[in-house]
């Protein structure tokens, strides 16, 4: 008899236990996190007057800002699964938007760890907007973009039209989780991510008659002259007329979607503020990846030069960072994973790509190269990013290099001066190296990088 009791107790214990690991804890302590997480969103759209100023003042300018912030796979399902897993695109398997996310994603490990979680926005190309296990509330559109005006949205398992702005929609919808959030007992993570500038960047109709005198983007790049020394996958024609313009009306549409997103974020950290929430939550802001706007002859994203794959990125959270610092190490969208779940009390996986960047704030050792790969139809490339130097190879094509303090508008393929042959060898092995990478490198000990050119003054950006 006593067996048989024992024998029950136990299998009562083990068939309560997974259900266990989601209950609150009472007083929970543990940070919350916002994750802000825009869509094609460039590098340098911060630095217009008037586009972000909340934003800019109340995450730049208060917490800290990269400088050095890239995505390893600047394209939406492999950008995203990076920052869901932790890993490179070539460990998580997400190489395209075609590509289904098959391995679990941190949200779920905090979600099994007590925390209160949502979504509001975007997840993968590949998801149908239905609700998935690792959220507690869920709001989501179908694929990979959706209409900017009255919206089909996904709210916890019902479909329906939405009338008004998607911006203010989703808006509202965060606005809603964080109230109650406040009413848990749990920490909580909200993973808001509209699809904010995202094409067909429709302005809400309160900005269309603004930035009408915004002058023409042609830095030295737009439309490159000479594409003679690059692979041949960018022996292309030139833009036309009718592509410019069309270059400069998307250029404006993006920034008056990002007018329409500040106006939201401001509705946020004025809940957060209300509710307590603002100082002890971190805040993460950055995009899934940028794009071109006429430079080297493209319109697209997907590769592995400045304008798509250098990110606008902030955090503020005053317990870590203390007072506004700006950060020029090398950070990617695979360290936020590794960084929440420190954060969290909760072990980071072995098989994370990414480096918590805790470690970074508390002056510990740091990475200076990061990977960046992508697949067709681009081309499959791989590269290396220190913060000066940039070396890619394409599968059946010529290879790249580009050093940012000389040639910052990588014009032309330095892959042949002798000057940097020494340089070249040394990222080809890290290059190497990083693509078989599983799992964070066991030393951060820095590369040799020679100090070339040294007196030379950076030419300043447009």
């Amino acid at each position: 008899m006593y067996r048989r009791c024992l024998l029950i107790l136990i299998l009562v214990f083990l068939l309560l236990l997974p259900a266990c690991a989601t209950l609150p804890r009472i007083n929970d302590k543990r940070p919350n996190f916002l994750i802000i997480l825009t869509d094609d969103q460039r590098y340098d759209t911060m630095s217009y007057d008037g586009v972000m100023p909340v934003t800019q003042a109340t995450l730049f300018d208060q917490g800290a800002t990269f400088t050095h912030a890239y995505d390893t796979s600047p394209l939406c399902s492999p950008s995203r699964a990076n920052l869901l897993t932790g890993m490179y695109a070539h460990n998580d398997g997400v190489e395209t938007d075609q590509s289904k996310l098959n391995y679990p994603n941190f949200i779920y490990t905090l979600h099994q760890n007590g925390y209160y979680t949502g979504l509001v926005g975007k997840y993968l190309n590949t998801w149908n907007g239905e609700l998935r296990p690792e959220f507690d509330d869920w709001v989501s559109f179908f694929g990979g973009e959706s209409r900017y005006i009255n919206p089909e949205l996904n709210d916890n398992g019902t479909w329906s039209t939405h009338q008004g702005y998607i911006t203010d929609i989703l808006g509202d919808y965060a606005v809603k989780f964080l109230d109650q959030a406040a009413t848990q007992p749990r920490p909580f993570i909200l993973y808001f991510a509209p699809n904010a500038p995202h094409q067909t960047a429709t302005p809400d109709p309160v900005d269309a008659d603004k930035l009408t005198n915004l002058p023409p983007w042609r830095p030295p790049s737009f439309n490159e002259p000479d594409v003679s020394t690059k692979p041949q996958w960018l022996q292309y024609k030139s833009l036309n007329a009718k592509e410019i313009a069309g270059v400069d009306k998307f250029r404006r549409y993006q920034l008056l979607t990002l007018m329409a997103l500040d106006r939201t974020d401001a509705k946020i950290f004025d809940t957060m503020r209300r509710n307590g929430q603002l100082d002890n939550t971190m805040i993460i802001y950055l995009t899934d990846n940028a794009l071109f706007w006429g430079e080297h002859r493209m319109t697209q994203k997907n590769s592995l030069y400045e304008e798509s794959v250098h990110t606008p990125f902030a955090i503020r959270y005053p317990p870590l960072i203390s007072k506004p610092v700006v950060e020029n190490r090398l950070v990617s969208t695979i360290d936020i994973a590794p960084t929440i779940l420190q954060l969290a009390g909760i072990p980071i996986p072995s098989n994370m790509d990414g480096l918590s960047m805790v470690n970074l704030f508390e002056g510990g050792p740091w990475r200076n190269v990061l990977l960046l790969e992508g697949w067709p139809p681009r081309g499959e490339y791989a590269a290396v990013h220190t913060e000066r130097y940039v070396y890619a190879e394409t599968t059946d094509d010529k290879s790249e290099f580009y050093d940012l303090q000389t040639n910052p508008y990588e014009l032309g393929n330095q892959i042949d001066d002798p000057q940097y042959q020494t340089i070249i060898q040394q990222l080809r092995v890290q290059l190497h190296l990083l693509e078989a990478q599983k799992g964070a490198p066991p030393t951060l000990a820095p590369i040799w990088v020679p100090n070339l050119n040294p007196t030379v003054v950076p030419t300043p950006a447009p």
